[in-house]
């Protein structure tokens, strides 16, 4: 039975750990991540010493297949920026590859289209 008198803990969410204690206080990603870009695991056995966070390992189990960075943070249910933190370590260590969308992802007339179907929905 969990001890509920703590105030980091959150009836209704369970246990809370603060973002930057997932990204050792970092708020910025080594490298700049497109939401839509895939990441796919390389293969590469990652340090255990290094990587012993189970969101580190969640992201590596869920690479294994083609899958975009805001996907990742939306089954992780994590912050987006934490989220890019964190694959951001994992493409530095070749953990990770990135492949971003073909064609301009700044595109103005998508970006209009996007928002006016969001709109009418």
């Amino acid at each position: 039975m969990v001890d509920r008198s703590h105030r980091w803990l959150d009836g209704d969410a369970g246990p809370l750990v603060r973002p930057y204690t997932l990204t050792g206080g970092r708020v910025r990603p080594s490298a700049g991540l497109n939401l839509v870009a895939y990441v796919v695991a390389t293969g590469a056995e990652p340090d255990p010493t290094r990587y012993r966070t189970p969101e580190h390992r969640r992201i590596l189990a869920m690479a294994a297949a083609p899958t975009s960075v805001v996907e990742l943070a939306a089954r992780l249910d994590l912050a987006l920026s934490v989220v890019r933190i964190m694959l951001g370590d994992l493409v530095d260590d070749g953990l990770i590859s990135v492949h971003e969308p073909a064609g301009d992802a700044d595109d103005t007339a998508t970006l209009e289209a996007v928002i006016h179907v969001l709109r009418e929905l």
